[in-house]
């Protein structure tokens, strides 16, 4: 149990704890109050001087509250801009002073004002500057700058008039640009520090141009300024000074370098193109200096890039005024290959990585000017298409560029990608995207190959003997690749194509002359159906295998004087053989290509046989055959819809060109065999409707000549068809099929009425007018006393028809 204190005791308790609780209750309020009042003060906008606002009176408004809350700028900024205008308006003042109010003044005057004010004005700083005021201070001295320009000026007006401006403005710059770094340093002010590094670009340059030197002698001046803007770039400490530099380096720099190369490949001698050279060699040296010592990897790489740039238009520049000209581009790359020696020097790597880049650069360049050369080899044989066997040209250049100028300098193409081809092997070895670059040096090896015979201006017969060379070649390092790799391979796979362009391009080349055209084709046929023995080419190979076969079926024909319909029938050879070879490797990857190539040559059979109606005929017919057959396999069902197209095309096409008009000719040879592929399909699938099974096929000959019956005013046509449709109907009543019963006694009623039309209208006329109104209303009124029940009656024979199959 709990023990109670006495009642006194326990009021004095009591009494002690409320006392506590009034003075924290105190403490607190006095907090509140404190933060209340701190908060108010915060929010509360300031009220400006002159309004008469009352001290802690309301806001003026709710508009006040939040821009008065979030001022839009800031005290510096404020500050900074007031300065800065007020140094501009002085210095306006001080310009419109120099050059309206300076003649209204003597010597003396104008001399003491303008010092006056320049020393007034440099001298200023120092003091704002002991008193802390450092933005005044460099608004003062922004100024004091301009004054000092003035100065310069006034001095060339009074003193120095007969000085020439240009010469005088170079000295002019040097002087400012030495007072003004002077007084920045010792007063370590921001803004003339900058501006001195940018007015010390201008006095050589001036200076020069003042001296009227030449290009020589400016392009050099403006490579030494740029090294000094480079030496002062590096070493700035200021980012402005040191963005500055870095500008004025790069303009006057880059100003330089294209000086100097256009002096270089544009000289007449030897040793003009040398004295240019230098300034190249000049450049890069800076370029190289810089890329040394600066901090940033990125920009040493590009510094060494351009340096290794400069080196190699300096000794090509006069390497092209002392060899012909085909070998200045030779002669680069021989520079752009020596500038790969910086490897194995101990330079820093950026300096090696940048050389390296600018003799790859150097290389594409190569590359370029050799692509106009190695397309017109590819694409110009295409030309022979238009004059086929017009004769064997001299040589294959002629015969590639038939009646165009070919690309100047074209002998050493072969050489220029030769050079690269081997060069992207060497490096091949030493990067992990080696894969890649074994693709490329494949190709510009293909082109250096292929454009061999053109640039050497080699025979006709040579030339083909190359091209076939290299698709021998081609193919044979394609086999090589998959050998070695194990599989299919990037390397292969471009062999493979280059293989199939090259021998497109043989094909066409040998047009020109008619034994070579099927020597060629006939060897190419040779060649890449055997390459197509292996399972993983023959996805390509075999269809140029069928491609060149096909070329070879219409020279053949037109060396034996068959007209092309008749050349048509050797073409068809194509497609029998692709059927073939695709039923004998279906389901590998060569199956769809070899199949679509058949497909194409037995459409060129077709086109070439429209001239000939029965040869046409044929060709369709064969067609027809090679479709079916191919459908005989699974997986090619579908073939057989275009079997199904192609045969009875031929029929109609061969009644066409026997002038036969009788429908019943065109319909009949469909409807029998329709009628046989769907009574077997009936046999291995009882589920197939009669629609499906018979409908087409009756309804092919059926309504046809229906048709022809309702035009045909004779009595045999209607007779046969009528014949036919109840025989139609009755084999429908007996096996109970749906389809040949409705379709044979819907023609047979159609012929019932079209037979029974003349004498329903004869006695129709006969019969008084009255009568065949009074027959249809009885007809009308006998239907209706019976229609429950003839409605029953139709149901009836609808349920009849349903349960048929």
């Amino acid at each position: 149990m709990t023990n109670l204190p006495p009642p006194a005791e326990e009021l004095r308790i009591l009494d002690a704890e409320l006392r506590q609780l009034d003075l924290r209750r105190a403490v607190l309020l006095r907090r509140r109050a404190w933060l209340v009042h701190t908060l108010r003060a915060a929010a509360a906008p300031q009220p400006a001087q002159g309004t008469g606002a009352a001290p802690g009176g309301p806001p003026a408004g709710p508009a006040a509250g939040a821009a008065a809350r979030r001022p839009e700028t800031t005290a510096p900024g404020v500050q900074n801009v007031l300065l800065v205008l007020g140094g501009v308006l002085l210095t306006i003042a001080a310009i419109a002073f120099t050059l309206v109010s300076w003649g209204h003044l003597g010597i003396a005057g104008r001399s003491l004002v303008l010092g006056a004010l320049t020393v007034g004005a440099l001298g200023a700083p120092v003091t704002l500057l002991r008193r802390g005021l450092r933005a005044t201070a460099e608004a003062v001295s922004g100024l004091a700058t301009a004054l000092t320009v003035l100065d310069a000026y006034a001095l060339h007006e009074v003193a120095f008039t007969g000085a020439d401006g240009v010469g005088y403005a170079a000295a002019a710059s040097a002087v400012l640009a030495a007072l003004w770094a002077a007084y920045g340093v010792r007063l370590g002010l921001f803004h003339p520090l900058p501006l001195a590094v940018a007015t010390a670009h201008l006095p050589l340059l001036l200076w020069a141009i003042a001296v009227g030197a030449g290009p020589l002698p400016l392009t050099a001046v403006l490579l030494a300024t740029a090294a000094g803007g480079s030496a002062v770039a590096l070493r700035a400490v200021s980012a402005p000074v040191r963005v500055v530099a870095v500008v004025g380096a790069l303009g006057t720099g880059a100003v330089g370098v294209l000086s100097a190369g256009w002096l270089c490949w544009s000289a007449s001698d030897p040793g003009s193109a040398a004295r240019a050279a230098a300034l190249l060699v000049v450049a890069a040296a800076v370029a190289l200096m810089t890329g040394r010592f600066v901090p940033n990897r990125e920009v040493a790489v590009a510094a060494a890039a351009a340096a290794g740039l400069c080196l190699v238009a300096g000794s090509a520049g006069v390497l092209r005024v002392s060899v012909p000209g085909e070998w200045t581009v030779p002669g680069c790359q021989l520079f752009a290959i020596l500038l790969l020696a910086a490897e194995r020097t101990s330079i820093p790597l950026p300096l090696r990585q940048g050389l390296v880049r600018a003799a790859a650069a150097v290389q594409g360049f190569a590359v370029l000017w050799a692509v106009p050369l190695v397309a017109g080899s590819v694409l110009g044989p295409a030309v022979q298409a238009v004059t086929p066997w017009s004769g064997a040209p001299r040589t294959v250049r002629d015969a590639v560029f038939a009646g165009v100028p070919a690309p100047a300098y074209a002998s050493t193409v072969p050489l220029v990608l030769a050079v690269v081809a081997a060069a992207l092997v060497v490096a091949g070895r030493r990067t992990p995207r080696r894969p890649a670059v074994m693709v490329v040096a494949l190709v510009l090896g293909w082109a250096a190959v292929l454009v061999l015979p053109v640039a050497l201006q080699l025979p006709y017969t040579a030339g083909l003997v190359t091209q076939a060379a290299v698709v021998v070649a081609a193919l044979g390092l394609a086999v090589r690749s998959d050998r070695a790799d194990g599989g299919p391979s990037p390397l292969a796979l471009t062999a493979l194509l280059l293989a199939i362009l090259t021998s497109v391009d043989l094909a066409l080349l040998s047009l020109a002359s008619e034994s070579a055209t099927i020597g060629v084709l006939v060897t190419l046929t040779v060649l890449f159906g055997a390459a197509g023995r292996r399972p993983r080419h023959a996805p390509f190979t075999v269809p140029a295998a069928l491609a060149h076969a096909t070329a070879l079926a219409c020279a053949l024909g037109a060396s034996a004087g068959l007209r092309p319909p008749h050349t048509a029938l050797l073409v068809l050879v194509v497609p029998a053989v692709a059927a073939l070879i695709a039923s004998r490797s279906s389901g590998s990857r060569a199956t769809v290509p070899v199949e679509v190539a058949g497909a194409a040559a037995g459409l060129l059979a077709l086109a070439l046989a429209v001239p000939d109606p029965p040869m046409l005929a044929l060709v369709l017919s064969l067609n027809g055959v090679v479709a079916a057959a191919t459908a005989l396999r699974p997986e090619r069902r579908a073939v057989g819809w275009a079997a199904a197209v192609l045969l009875p095309a031929a029929a109609w096409v061969r009644l066409a060109a026997w002038e036969v008009g009788t429908p019943e000719a065109y319909t009949l040879p469909v409807t029998g065999p329709a009628l046989v592929v769907g009574y077997l399909r009936r046999r291995r699938d009882t589920a197939v409707s009669s629609w499906t099974a018979y409908g087409p096929g009756l309804a092919a000959t059926l309504v046809p000549s229906m048709l022809a019956a309702w035009d045909d005013q004779h009595w045999l046509r209607p007779l046969l068809l009528g014949v036919a449709a109840l025989a139609v109907t009755l084999v429908g009543a007996r096996l109970r099929l749906q389809a040949p019963l409705v379709l044979g006694a819907g023609v047979l009623a159609l012929v019932a009425m079209h037979e029974l039309a003349p004498y329903l209208t004869q006695v129709v006329g006969a019969l008084p007018r009255w009568v065949p109104p009074a027959l249809a209303g009885l007809v009308l009124l006998v239907l209706g006393a019976t229609y429950e029940h003839r409605l029953r009656d139709a149901r009836r024979l609808r349920e009849a028809l349903g349960r048929l199959r």
